[in-house]
């Protein structure tokens, strides 16, 4: 018997409706299926949790299939260029090979040869997870990505797989199909090869700088040693060298060692937080300076490694090529450098200098270093560099390292500086080669509101008054530091940077010993700086590069642009007071070039350093000799160096030049100098009438080095600058024409008459004949006065 309930008749006079109304909701018929409700609103927009999955699984498939296509399309290839690679030519503008740099300074080892230590500083450096994480770590190949899309610059997300992938199997290119590449192959060499084996080929692989590729190599260059020796600190170092080879080697680029020793930090400080480093170890570690040795292919012997690094700073700086690419080779770079003018440097040091020092006998001539560079003025074309013994030997170019004081060589700029802003004296006498300056020892500067500075002149020299040109020719400092306020030091730095010299050279500041020469730039530096000179105000960048290509190919090599850095007037007038000084003044050696020639000599402070910057009208050339102790890399004096007292600029270095010089323009015909110099520049004549000291001028009046009035002693002839009490009848120690001095100033008679000691019509109370004056000076020998003006006389009686 059946439980089901059984269906009901209708009663009667039941009968269905014609056409029910519309029902009211109950539960649903048995046996049919409930209608979903309708999506209304935001809700009709947002996708089902089914269309969410659906496409999951679709882009999951996807990306599987993609995967497994590209890891079998992929292939691992045979090794890229750079581990076959090709050789790049230099060759001198005439064609003669200097250097090809296509062996590779490369020495492999197993890991077993390569010390715990070194192992574990790299890892700190490039991957501290290498050995517990895949072949690819896709979070930090994002996290670059997106650092680098927000302007955090370039970054790196791979590990040390994928760049071993990239330095041994791929080219160095940025574009999506090496990564994609790069990525497929690191998970199949992972699988394939033990992360000892990839460590291995890593360190093997990677560049150091100094041409050198891989540890075995680095640790030779850098240290002198084998890769199994290398402690943890060295270790840490080479790892931060392969984050940027050329900026962190600081012998190369002591400016940079702040940055190296930073990065060297953070190497030690990840080997600590991995357990690879006991923090009582990496407590008080110093910072390992590397060694000069360069590690350099014998092949870069001699001149041809500075010459070659120098070539390839150019290239890289100048955008023509990158240092990567360059490092693949197949480059074939024609210089402006000159063979028979190359030669003649290396010789002239060596005669001059290198074959007069002797080590055994004198630790001191083991200090020894020099540098040259010598440039075309009218081309800007460097034509012959000398940048130290031997480069295997000794890796820092000197030509063109920036750590030595360049001395009184600057001194041209400050005098080219007022010249060029049409600038005066503090008493308001404008500025010539015979202007009239206090030249004493020690002298406290005036007009300068950063301090007291009262400068010494080299051995203590005391010059009393003297002209503008005569200072020049000795190099007296407390002029130059006087006259550098005078122009203004800011007026002085622009002018400097305007010649040529680069505005990040180091200590280049606009205060007054900018004059005195501590910015510490190359030799380069300023021979493309006397270059500007020598082409009367016209600047432009040197240059060492004439032509590259590459396969057949040219290389785009940008053209060299010239402009008025200055006018001609400051650039001649400053060569005639320069001429000067190889006539008469420190640097008369310079005369056995047997040509018309201008130039400075230059002393470092505490001697490191002797410099000589010369010119004729054919060629500029900078020579420096330097003291720096082969061990420590520190600077040292060069006090008794070839058994002499000391090594002055006018000494090896200029006598390096004139022979250098000689040889060099040696077959073509002496030229003059065709100068267009300040009016009245050539002609000795006395300056303009000054204000008496009754009518002071502002900076008489407020002297802010001595907080007090003023000690200037203004004369009718202008015979002094502003700063000190003189004697003498009427101008700093005999320098009038004349007059006599009350108290270190004139007496009335003298003023607003002529320049020329203020003798017309007017001498009384102190006039030019020999009277005495109202305090009682006599004015002895003084000259006596004529209509046209007073003639220079010796000096005459003293004031009070």
């Amino acid at each position: 018997m059946s439980d089901d309930p059984k269906p009901q008749k209708p009663t009667e006079g039941w009968a269905a409706p014609a056409e029910p109304e519309a029902a009211e909701p109950g539960p649903p018929t048995e046996g049919k299926k409930p209608k979903r409700p309708k999506r209304t609103g935001l809700r009709r927009l947002l996708p089902t949790w089914r269309m969410v999955l659906g496409a999951f699984v679709i882009c999951t498939m996807v990306l599987a299939a993609l995967f497994f296509l590209g890891y079998s399309m992929v292939k691992i290839p045979p090794a890229n260029a750079l581990a076959t690679k090709q050789s790049n030519v230099y060759l001198y503008a005439d064609g003669t090979e200097i250097a090809r740099d296509g062996e590779v300074n490369r020495e492999n080892v197993t890991l077993a040869q390569i010390s715990k230590p070194a192992q574990h500083a790299i890892l700190a450096a490039e991957d501290r997870d290498f050995y517990t994480e895949s072949a690819v770590d896709p979070k930090a190949m994002l996290r670059a990505g997106l650092n680098t899309a927000l302007g955090k610059g370039k970054q790196s997300g791979s590990t040390i797989t994928q760049q071993y992938v990239k330095n041994y199997y791929l080219a160095q290119e940025q574009t999506v199909t090496r990564k994609v590449k790069e990525f497929f192959i690191a998970i199949k060499l992972d699988r394939e090869t033990s992360k000892d084996e990839i460590l291995q080929g890593y360190l093997n692989t990677s560049f150091f700088g100094r041409n050198a590729y891989g540890i075995q190599a680095a640790a030779q260059a850098y240290y002198g040693i084998d890769a199994s020796e290398l402690t943890a600190g060295q270790g840490a170092y080479l790892a931060a060298l392969v984050n940027a080879p050329s900026q962190y080697d600081v012998t190369a680029h002591p400016e940079n060692q702040k940055a190296a020793e930073s990065r060297w930090n953070y190497v030690l400080n990840g080997m600590v937080d991995k357990g690879w480093l006991p923090p009582s170890e990496r407590t008080g570690m110093k910072f390992p300076g590397p060694k000069e040795t360069s590690g350099a292919d014998t092949g870069m012997s001699g001149q041809r490694g500075y010459l070659v690094r120098a070539i390839k700073d150019e290239l890289i700086r100048g955008g023509i090529v990158d240092e990567k690419s360059l490092d693949t080779g197949g480059y074939r770079i024609t210089t402006t450098l000159q063979k028979k003018k190359q030669d003649a440097f290396v010789d002239a040091v060596n005669d001059q200098l290198m074959s007069k020092l002797d080590k055994n006998k004198r630790k001191v001539d083991g200090y020894v270093r020099a540098g040259g560079a010598s440039v075309d003025p009218k081309t800007g074309k460097v034509v012959a560099m000398y940048g130290g013994i031997d480069y295997v030997k000794q890796y820092t170019n000197n030509a063109t390292r920036r750590d030595f004081q360049v001395g009184s060589t600057f001194k041209p700029f400050v005098f080219t500086s007022a010249v060029e802003n049409d600038s005066s004296t503090q008493d308001g006498r404008r500025i010539t080669p015979n202007t009239i300056y206090d030249g004493s020892n020690k002298r406290p500067v005036q007009g300068w509101s950063g301090g007291a500075y009262s400068p010494e002149n080299e051995d203590d020299g005391d010059y009393g008054d003297i002209t503008v040109r005569e200072a020049t020719d000795k190099s007296v400092n407390s002029v130059y530091a006087q006259m550098a306020v005078d122009v203004g030091p800011a007026k002085v730095k622009r002018t400097a940077l305007d010649l040529g010299l680069p505005a990040d050279t180091p200590e280049l500041q606009p205060y007054p010993s900018v004059a005195l020469g501590v910015a510490t730039a190359s030799v380069l530096d300023m021979a493309e700086a006397y270059a500007t000179l020598a082409n009367h105000g016209k600047h432009g960048p040197y240059t060492m590069i004439e032509k590259v290509q590459r396969g057949g190919t040219d290389v785009d090599v940008p053209k060299r642009k010239t402009s008025q850095a200055v006018s001609r007037e400051a650039a001649d007038t400053t060569t005639s007071v320069l001429r000067s000084v190889v006539e008469n003044g420190t640097a008369t050696k310079a005369l056995k070039a047997d040509r018309p020639a201008a130039g400075k000599t230059g002393t470092a402070e505490e001697d490191t350093a002797a410099w000589f910057a010369g010119y004729t009208p054919d060629l500029a050339t900078v020579v420096s000799v330097m003291g720096q102790d082969p061990v420590t890399a520190a600077h040292k004096s060069l006090y008794g160096v070839m058994g002499l007292d000391r090594i002055n600029g006018g000494g090896a270095p200029t006598q390096i030049w004139a022979q250098y010089t000689k040889e060099a323009l040696k077959g073509t015909p002496a030229r003059d100098f065709d100068l267009d110099v300040e009016e009245g520049s050539l002609e000795s004549v006395a300056p303009p009438a000054q204000p008496s000291q009754s009518q002071p001028s502002q900076n008489e009046q407020d002297d802010p080095a001595t907080n007090r009035p003023s000690d200037s002693t203004p004369t009718t002839d202008g015979g002094t600058t502003s700063g000190g009490p003189t004697t003498g009848g009427g101008a700093s120690q005999g320098t009038a024409t004349g007059g006599t001095a009350t108290s270190g100033a004139t007496s009335d008679g003298a003023t607003g008459n002529t320049s020329d000691g203020g003798a017309t019509g007017d001498t009384s109370d102190g006039g030019a004949t020999g009277e005495t004056t109202a305090d009682g000076g006599t004015a002895t020998d003084g000259g006596a006065a004529t209509a046209g003006g007073g003639t220079p006389g010796t000096p005459g009686g003293t004031g009070p």
